[in-house]
């Protein structure tokens, strides 16, 4: 399963990489800009659609009553992860300059995966029910507190946003986001059932939205000269921040986890689906929130990231469920 998931997630990889390429060569205008535009509006719609469709009720009344474990993940994802990259700014600035010391920031402030979050936590067998739960609620609480947050870490960077007071960007988003999922959830007990036996379908809406909107988004921004404000040392040493800021994240969430007294599943829950971060979400968000010179140098933390996290995970899910103690228990009892 694993190898597999690797498998996938370099192919996509490679196709985003040559979006970006693509879009740097060719990057939309005019009308074919207006056209990109309005047909990731309505990817992005389908896509949370269908991911509230998807969103099983039950799944989220049984996991609901750990409230320690939520509250923990809610802080590491909305708390504990944007204060580190404000706390590294007179570093990271100097170093990465302020288009993508920004970008950093949106990162930190973003809602944690769903799909892989709970894909992890069901490989190194931790508790599925509460990673369901977390993921999800983290994803729509996310809707509304990162344009808050991003604000208020970006005060004196406000350039970097778009025209739109924070009212309105948390409207726009709800329209373009939560309006679609909410709608979904409300038809699952219609198409619920359809729904699961097409699981495969909502994966491919989800990597054709985001990569339309990496294409919509970076012709904005090679339009407005992004290769000219990022170069390639900028673009190396935000490799180094990324790596550097998972391991963090992971060291002190799996240290403070174990200090608190959660059993191993709670862990492996509390690991995954708290350090972990959205592009499904980030992606289409960027688009509401940034000023369209901006948003290329935005995105390009947030899609670093994501692949080292996915690859790290995998690694780290598959450890998880080779220490497994109960499989240990279960080869003993074999012999």
């Amino acid at each position: 399963m694993v190898s597999r998931l690797r498998l996938l997630l370099d192919r996509f990889t490679l196709i985003l990489i040559a979006i970006i390429a693509a879009a740097t060569v060719l990057p939309a205008q005019g009308q074919g800009a207006v056209f990109f535009e309005w047909l990731t509006a309505a990817a992005i719609a389908l896509l949370f659609f269908l991911h509230g469709a998807k969103l099983s009720r039950q799944a989220i009344i049984a996991g609901a009553t750990h409230w320690r474990l939520h509250g923990l993940v809610f802080l590491w994802t909305f708390v504990f992860f944007p204060l580190l990259g404000w706390m590294f700014r007179p570093v990271l600035l100097p170093l990465l300059g302020e288009p993508l010391y920004v970008g950093v920031i949106y990162l930190c402030v973003l809602p944690g995966t769903v799909q892989s979050a709970i894909a992890f936590t069901s490989i190194a067998r931790g508790n599925v029910p509460a990673a369901v739960c977390a993921a999800s609620a983290s994803s729509i609480v996310g809707i509304v507190l990162t344009p808050i947050l991003l604000r208020f870490f970006l005060d004196a960077d406000t350039s970097a946003l778009g025209g739109s007071s924070m009212l309105q960007a948390i409207g726009r988003i709800s329209v373009q986001i939560l309006l679609p999922f909410v709608v979904g959830h409300l038809m699952r007990p219609v198409i619920g059932a359809w729904i699961d036996q097409h699981r495969r379908l909502v994966g491919h809406v989800d990597q054709s939205s985001i990569l339309l909107v990496v294409y919509t988004a970076f012709s904005e921004s090679v339009i407005g000269g992004l290769w000219l404000t990022v170069d390639t040392a900028s673009l190396l040493w935000l490799l180094v921040v990324c790596c550097v800021l998972l391991a963090v994240v992971l060291v002190l969430n799996t240290w403070s986890t174990r200090r608190l007294g959660f059993n191993r599943a709670d862990e492996i829950t509390i690991v995954f689906c708290g350090s972990k971060k959205s592009m499904a979400t980030g992606v289409p968000m960027a688009g509401v929130l940034f000023s369209a010179a901006a948003i290329g140098p935005a995105l390009l933390p947030l899609m670093i990231f994501h692949q080292i996290q996915l690859m790290v995970c995998a690694v780290l899910a598959q450890n998880y469920q080779r220490t497994d103690p109960a499989l240990h228990v279960q080869a003993v009892t074999a012999s």
